[in-house]
């Protein structure tokens, strides 16, 4: 179970996911959960190293940093006076993820960047280790760089939904700029492709499964009615067959 990380919305209000995923955690034993995904450049680097920490504990390491730059299309950054333009959240990002994965090993941490300042003592590490993984909507080398560094990625295309060839595509160029191909690797695709739903299936989720998509998300918005939303809890996964 992954959740929206957003602050403003043009429709109806929805969760903090922070606070949900701790109720997550101690309502689940087996299910993993996380963000999908957390802008760093929003939230104070520190402050959600130790909310990851701390859910990862609860769950016994469940718990997955879903993480990317954030969109401002309803004012999450410039509602607030936090930088919109991309290439600064973009400097924010890596630099805030450096200073949250030394977090989690417990070594002194010693920063003095562009955007953050941290002197911390050296501690105690996780005992689980945390997953990252990158939400993107493009396909630039930089951004696929970062996925290569982590260990998962969300691609998610702005404007129509991911089609088996693009995925193919975008696994190649993520193994091209630094993913070394025995570790794992987790590739989460999001869309709805359960029966349940009124609408006609149309996305090839055999396609993607054998593209390398290693993760099926169906995505319920906030909107959609609680009734359906139930019902398409209860239908499970799509079929791969």
């Amino acid at each position: 179970m992954f959740l929206w990380d957003h602050v403003v919305t043009a429709a109806m209000p929805i969760v903090d996911p922070w606070t949900t995923l701790g109720a997550i955690a101690q309502a689940t034993q087996r299910i993993q959960f996380g963000t999908m995904v957390t802008p760093l450049a929003r939230r104070r680097p520190w402050v959600v190293g130790r909310h990851a920490a701390t859910l990862s504990r609860l769950s016994g390491g469940r718990f997955v940093l879903g993480t990317g730059l954030g969109s401002d299309e309803s004012g999450d950054f410039s509602r607030f006076g936090e930088p919109a333009e991309l290439r600064t959240r973009a400097a924010m990002y890596d630099e805030g993820l450096a200073i949250v994965r030394t977090m989690w090993s417990g070594e002194a941490v010693e920063h003095a960047g562009e955007h953050y300042q941290v002197r911390l003592a050296q501690t105690t590490p996780e005992p689980q280790r945390i997953p990252v993984w990158v939400g993107c909507s493009t396909t630039k080398p930089q951004v696929l760089r970062r996925a290569a560094g982590s260990d998962g990625i969300f691609p998610n295309p702005d404007s129509h939904r991911l089609t088996p060839d693009e995925l193919t595509t975008i696994l190649a160029s993520v193994h091209e700029t630094g993913l070394v191909g025995d570790r794992p690797f987790a590739v989460a695709v999001a869309g709805n492709a359960s029966h349940a739903w009124e609408e006609p299936i149309t996305v090839d989720v055999r396609g993607l499964h054998q593209a390398g998509m290693t993760w099926w998300m169906e995505s319920l918005i906030h909107f959609d009615p609680l009734d359906l939303s139930l019902k398409i809890v209860d239908a499970g996964p799509p079929q791969i067959t």
